[in-house]
This record gives C-alpha cells, sequence and structure tokens, in this order.
C-alpha cells in the first residue's frame, strides 16, 4: 500500500511504501546557507515525526546547493545534526534552485513503521 501525506495537485509532502518514508525537497529559511540547512533540517525531522521516523532512520540524503562554495558552511550543520553513528549514505551537488534566494535543498529517504 502506498500512503501519501499532505498531498497537493503538483506532489505529496511525504509517501510511505513498504517501510520506507520518501520526503519532498525541503529548503529553509533565512539569509546564510546556515540558517537555512537549520530551518530545512529543522522542517525534514518534522516531517519525519509526522511519517513514524527520525533523523537516526535516514536512508539516504541528497543536497542540492546554489553553489558549492557553502559546501563546509552546510556540512557544518548537517553534521552537528545527524545523530552520530547514524550517518545516512549522501550526495551533494550544485544546482539552480527554484528561488534566487535559496541557498540548499535537501531530500531525504529514510526507514518508518510500515
Amino acid at each position: 500500500m502506498i500512503e501519501r501525506m499532505e498531498t497537493g495537485q503538483r506532489m505529496s509532502k511525504i509517501v510511505k511504501h513498504n517501510g520506507v518514508v520518501y520526503l519532498c525537497g525541503q529548503v529553509g529559511a533565512g539569509d546564510t546557507v546556515a540558517e537555512q540547512t537549520r530551518d530545512c533540517l529543522s522542517r525534514v525531522e518534522a516531517l519525519l515525526e509526522q511519517a513514524g521516523s527520525s533523523p537516526d532512520r535516514i536512508l539516504q540524503a541528497i543536497v542540492w546547493l546554489a553553489d558549492m562554495a557553502d559546501f563546509d558552511e552546510m556540512n557544518a550543520v548537517w553534521d552537528a545534526w545527524v545523530p552520530e553513528g547514524h550517518a545516512p549514505a549522501r550526495a551533494c551537488g550544485e544546482a539552480r534552485l527554484a528561488r534566487p534566494e535559496l541557498r540548499v535543498e535537501i531530500i531525504v529517504t529514510a526507514a518508518c513503521d510500515a
């Protein structure tokens, strides 16, 4: 069974299937990449909780940065947030994001209660 949560015309914020939760890309508010990353991860955490999961159950994360020059600043926030011993498989690349003020977007797949 596929369960979709917070579904609109274009996308669902959460999709659950066979014990896996897929989140839509999350962005955050703020002027710096650190502020946006913190806010983004807070949103990820809230969606995971809503889906019956948590940061220590993340399987994979894909991080898009508007500028790879922000890599170290984003990683400082990421490293402090990821539970020790539970780092997921992760990729990070540079991409033009949906709005010019956005500096980071994170896409997460995690294990969840079926």
